[in-house]
C-alpha cells in the first residue's frame, strides 16, 4: 500500500512539473480550441477597384473640369491717399508737390475657365474691370501674363488671352439641359486659398431683377461660392460647364447658400461675339420703359399688367422715327409677348441691328403695329 502511494505521488509530481514547463514555454498548446459554431467570419474589402463599395462621388466630374479652371491675379496702380498736410500752402511753398504723387498697386483675385487650347480664357468682367496687369495661374503651376480681348459689362463677361497652346479645355454642356435639383460643382479659388471644389444643387433657374447686371438670367445654386470664385466654373455631375460663377447673396461676405451663375448659353453667345468681333452687338430702339403696376393698368384701362410701358422716347432714335410715343404700351416684339420691362429689354437686345422688326403697341385702347429699324445698342457709360 505504501509503495502504491509513493508511485502515485511521484506521478502527480512529474505531471505538475510537465504542466508548469508547457505553460511557461508553450502556452499556445494549452489554448482551448473554440467550437466551430463560435467562429466569427471576418470579411475584408478587396483591394481591386471593381470590388469597392460604390458611394456617391463626383471625383470623375471634378477631375475632368479641374485642369481647365485657372486662377486670375490682377493689379492696378492707384494714387496713394493724400495727407491733409500736403494741402497746407506753407508746406507746399517749401516742399512743392514732390510728396503728393505717390502711387501704390492694389491686387485682385478671381477665377477663369479655359475655353480654347490656344489660350482664350472666359471670366467675369468685374474680375478684370480695372486691372492694368493680369496674371493667369494654370492648373499645372505655370503663371502667364494675360491681356483683355474684349468685355461685355452688361452681362458681366470678359475674355482674356494668354500666350500658350495645347491647354486643357472645358467641355460645354448642352444649352437648356440644366434642371432645378440637378447636382452642380463650383470650382474656383475662394479667398486665394487654392483650387477648391464645392457641391450643391440647382436651386432655381432664370433669376432676374436682381440689380446685378443689365441682362440677367441667372442660375441659382447652394454650392458654396465665395470671393475669388468669380469667373470660375459651375459644372454638372459629368464635369461639363453649365455656368460661370458670378455673385452671391451675403450679409457677411461669405457664402450663405445663395449663389448666382451666368448660364452657359448666354456666356457662350457673348464669348463667341467677343472673340469674333472684339465686342458684343445688341439691338436698341431708344426707349425708356417701366413696369406696369396694377395702378397703372387701371389708369391706362389695360386688362392685365403684362407688357412694358413706354415712359420716354429718345429723340432721333429708331423708336422715335417709327412713331412710338410716351404712354404707349409695348405688347409684342416680332409676335413674341412682352411679359415685363426686363423681358422687353432682353428681346430687343437679341435683335440684329439694321434689321426691321415689328412692334405691337396699345395706344388709347387701340392696337398698333409699327415697323422699326433696329439700331445698335450704345456701350454703357463707365462710372
Amino acid at each position: 500500500m505504501k509503495r502504491l502511494w509513493l508511485i502515485f505521488a511521484q506521478t502527480v509530481t512529474v505531471c505538475v512539473a510537465a504542466l508548469f514547463v508547457v505553460q511557461t514555454l508553450k502556452p499556445g498548446w494549452l489554448a482551448r480550441r473554440m467550437p466551430e459554431s463560435d467562429v466569427i467570419a471576418i470579411h475584408e474589402a478587396a483591394n481591386g477597384p471593381d470590388d469597392r463599395r460604390r458611394v456617391a462621388s463626383y471625383a470623375d466630374a471634378a477631375r475632368k473640369a479641374l485642369p481647365a479652371v485657372v486662377h486670375i491675379y490682377t493689379s492696378r496702380e492707384v494714387k496713394a491717399p493724400r495727407n491733409p498736410l500736403l494741402e497746407d500752402p506753407f508746406f507746399r511753398h517749401f516742399f512743392g508737390d514732390r510728396f503728393g504723387n505717390e502711387t501704390q498697386r492694389r491686387a485682385g483675385l478671381g477665377s477663369g475657365v479655359v475655353v480654347s487650347a490656344d489660350g482664350y480664357v472666359l471670366t467675369n468682367y468685374h474680375v478684370v474691370e480695372t486691372a492694368d496687369e493680369i496674371e493667369v495661374a494654370l492648373n499645372d503651376g505655370r503663371k502667364i501674363k494675360g491681356r483683355i480681348v474684349g468685355t461685355d459689362p452688361e452681362s458681366d463677361v470678359a475674355i482674356i488671352k494668354i500666350d500658350a497652346d495645347k491647354l486643357p479645355v472645358i467641355t460645354f454642356a448642352q444649352a437648356e439641359s440644366l434642371r432645378v435639383g440637378d447636382v452642380v460643382l463650383a470650382i474656383g479659388n475662394p479667398f486665394g486659398v487654392g483650387q477648391t471644389v464645392t457641391s450643391g444643387i440647382v436651386s432655381a433657374l432664370g433669376r432676374s431683377h436682381l440689380g446685378i447686371n443689365t441682362f440677367e438670367n441667372f442660375i441659382q445654386t447652394d454650392a458654396a461660392i465665395n470671393p475669388g470664385n468669380s469667373g470660375g466654373a459651375l459644372v454638372d455631375s459629368d464635369g461639363n460647364l453649365v455656368g460661370i460663377n458670378t455673385a452671391i447673396y451675403s450679409q457677411s461676405g461669405g457664402s450663405m447658400g445663395i449663389g448666382f451663375a451666368i448660364p452657359v448659353s448666354l456666356a457662350r453667345s457673348v464669348m463667341e461675339q467677343i472673340i469674333r468681333n472684339g465686342a458684343v452687338s445688341r439691338g436698341w430702339i431708344g426707349v425708356e420703359v417701366q413696369e406696369i403696376t396694377p395702378e397703372l393698368a387701371e389708369s391706362f384701362r389695360l386688362p392685365a399688367t403684362e407688357g412694358a410701358l413706354i415712359a420716354g422716347v429718345m429723340r432721333g432714335s429708331p423708336a422715335d422715327k417709327a412713331g412710338v410715343k410716351p404712354g404707349d404700351v409695348l405688347l409684342t416684339v416680332n409676335d413674341k409677348p412682352v411679359r415685363d420691362a426686363q423681358t422687353m429689354v432682353e428681346q430687343v437686345a437679341a435683335l440684329e441691328p439694321g434689321r426691321t422688326s415689328r412692334l405691337k403697341l396699345r395706344r388709347n385702347n387701340r392696337d398698333l403695329d409699327l415697323p422699326v429699324e433696329i439700331g445698335k445698342r450704345p456701350l454703357p457709360q463707365r462710372q
